[in-house]
């Protein structure tokens, strides 16, 4: 399931979960109103902000050193062996920094993702930029085309993290220029990480994600968060361990050469679900004060387990750093696990809401 299903799913048991919870707050009151008063969420629209500059300023780059690629192999009619022979050394060192850049960009993002995807203003955001599927899975697909300097047209190719990262690192052979082995050290033997893109895709995508991160910051200073924002995001976006897990048991991280994955190649999806967690975190910190008034035992001990739950996907993220491996059937148990403990933590917010009467947003 992807994650616009996944949101789509967490709304459908938020509501259920609250329809079973305390009537007392169901009878049109002001009683959300009432609970929100003096609440200061300036810190979570600080946190975000302070976030999409970093894209801003990260895809910049990386459309710069895209434009400079695409410029390279222009200057040899896009003769890729060509392009090879002449001017190994600067391709390596463009692929190079562009697989670099892409780096910076990824925990920009990621961080920032679980304000971004939980709140369904922002959303549409999260599916070009991070989540969204190809046209062959229409459901969940990105809502743009992507068109080429050369004319051509890509029909829903995907979201731009998926784009640009298998591009720069040459997992996805149909952004790949065509002909050539892309051994850029010259070695005699084409390794992971040795990508030459095909120019005319990659630059139209580094342009693509570039103009989307500005969008994004644009909305994003716009909006005004709310109570029911944060509790929508924290109910919407903690429960979704389960998917997280799944993509890392099937990328390189565990499942090396054999990985079905094409992306997640720069950075764990352990280190992303650590990511999306700490914002979590910051999230939850700052709406405390306003759970708490439906029950300041219950909402610590939320506190409490979504905090250890940022810890364990943390400790997991540095196990693995430090070079432990993990098999595929451990990180089904460890998914499975998350996912638990984010379900329970996902109800209790729910039912404060419910308490509170504050909305639940359906995406």
């Amino acid at each position: 399931m992807t994650r616009p299903a996944l949101a789509a799913a967490a709304c459908a048991f938020a509501v259920a979960l609250a329809a079973c919870g305390d009537d007392s707050s169901s009878d049109g009151s002001d009683s959300g109103t009432s609970a929100a008063q003096g609440t200061d969420l300036a810190a979570v629209k600080d946190y975000l902000l302070s976030h999409t500059e970093r894209l801003v300023a990260d895809s910049a780059a990386l459309r710069e050193n895209a434009e400079a690629y695409y410029k390279l192999a222009k200057s040899e009619d896009f003769d890729y062996q060509r392009l090879l022979d002449d001017h190994s050394a600067k391709v390596r060192r463009l692929v190079t920094q562009g697989q670099r850049d892409f780096a910076e960009a990824n925990p920009a993002y990621e961080q920032m993702e679980g304000v971004v995807a939980g709140v369904p203003s922002l959303a549409d955001y999260d599916v070009i930029i991070d989540a969204g599927s190809d046209g062959s899975d229409p459901e969940n697909a990105v809502p743009f085309d992507l068109k080429t300097p050369a004319g051509k047209t890509f029909k829903q190719p995907g979201n731009f993290n998926y784009l640009i990262e298998t591009s720069a690192f040459g997992t996805e052979p149909k952004f790949a220029a065509k002909g050539v082995e892309p051994d850029l050290d010259g070695d005699g033997k084409v390794e992971f990480g040795e990508a030459v893109p095909d120019a005319d895709f990659y630059v139209a995508a580094a342009r693509g994600f570039e103009k989307y991160a500005k969008e994004l910051d644009s909305a994003s200073r716009d909006w005004q968060p709310t109570p029911s924002d944060a509790l929508t995001a924290l109910v919407v976006m903690t429960p979704t361990m389960s998917e997280y897990f799944e993509a890392w048991k099937n990328s390189r991280f565990v499942a090396g050469d054999k990985a079905s994955e094409k992306a997640f190649v720069v950075a764990s999806r352990l280190q992303d679900i650590a990511d999306i967690l700490g914002g979590l975190v910051l999230v939850y910190d700052n709406v405390e004060p306003v759970v708490a008034k439906a029950d300041a035992q219950q909402a610590k001990q939320t506190k409490e387990s979504l905090t250890k739950l940022h810890a364990f996907a943390a400790d997991l993220r540095d196990k693995e750093a430090g070079g432990r491996k993990y098999t595929a059937e451990e990180a089904d148990t460890l998914g499975s696990q998350a996912q638990e403990r984010a379900e329970a933590i996902a109800g209790q917010i729910t039912q404060a809401a419910a308490k509170l009467n504050i909305e639940i947003q359906e995406g």
